[in-house]
């Protein structure tokens, strides 16, 4: 098991750096701007804060990089962060305090939808623009996200590219009698809803739900004792729990494991193209052991 997560980890590497990586550097290269200055873009294009990961990662795509005062700490940290590390940090960074984003003066504030109310009371008390965002349930709802973010930024045309790695929903086979079953074991040993755009692009890659048929939920806890007894076709390890750890997973003998990035299902946006590359190859790599 140790040897096949190890190699599903250097592929993910590869999807990882073909999907976001490359991408991201080619549009820094087209739209490179000098950091400091700010007088162009600011004069035209309302400058922005940013106190989410996942909208991190959809505002350096969409933005001139003048018009990004800040991004969330959590972008400036390798294991948290949507954006290759290097890139997140040619922008500044905030903790997430009123004190800090009014300090900034930008001209919008974007954050997720359960930003504390105290924050947000601040913020526009401050008179700035705070504009919020849920988590993309779907690939449609991922790119009326991006599309309405790049309005923001005034750099509509900027979505196009973006919009075209995400691409549109696919149909899906897990209908299928032979779908092979799935546990997506997330960090804390829980599992994800149906209602999710993880559970959408696992459905769509041609898998069933392993969490479903137990009759689990969003966020439902499933102990390793539960998957020694009742064991997916494959189980995609996303956390390093000491369950998600234990030797004793060798014994699933008729079990495909395989880690999996969280990078890779917390957010959508550029996240979505290399986590459909890697459910192909997880897929692939079950049907070839099965031959």
């Amino acid at each position: 098991m140790r040897r096949t997560m190890q190699m599903r980890a250097t592929k993910l590497s590869r999807a990882i750096l073909t999907g976001l990586v490359a991408p991201v550097l080619l549009g820094a290269c087209q739209q490179a701007e000098p950091r400091g200055d700010a007088t162009a873009a600011s004069e035209t294009f309302p400058r922005v804060v940013s106190l989410n990961p996942c909208l991190d990662a959809i505002l350096v795509e969409t933005a001139r990089p003048a018009q990004v005062l800040a991004l969330s700490h959590y972008s400036h940290d390798p294991a948290a962060s949507s954006i290759p590390i290097a890139r997140a940090r040619q922008f500044a960074a905030t903790g997430g305090t009123a004190e800090e984003v009014l300090a900034l003066a930008p001209d919008i504030v974007l954050a997720g939808q359960f930003i504390a109310p105290a924050t947000r009371s601040a913020l526009e008390r401050g008179g700035l623009r705070v504009e919020t965002f849920g988590s993309p349930a779907t690939i449609g709802e991922s790119r009326e996200q991006v599309e309405r973010i790049a309005r923001l930024v005034g750099n509509r045309d900027a979505a196009g590219p973006l919009l075209e790695r995400i691409g549109q929903p696919s149909g899906s086979v897990a209908s299928l009698p032979e779908a092979p079953s799935v546990l997506l074991w997330q960090a804390g040993e829980i599992v994800p809803g149906e209602a999710t755009l993880i559970a959408g692009l696992l459905r769509e890659a041609g898998f069933s739900s392993h969490s479903a048929r137990l009759g689990l939920d969003q966020a439902d806890r499933v102990a390793l004792e539960q998957v020694i007894a009742d064991p997916p076709d494959i189980l995609l390890v996303a956390g390093m729990s000491a369950g998600q750890q234990h030797p004793v997973l060798e014994a699933l003998a008729n079990t495909h494991m395989a880690e999996f990035d969280p990078r890779l299902f917390y957010c959508g946006g550029p996240a979505i193209q290399p986590a459909r590359a890697e459910l192909a190859a997880i897929r692939a790599d079950y049907e070839s052991a099965r031959q």
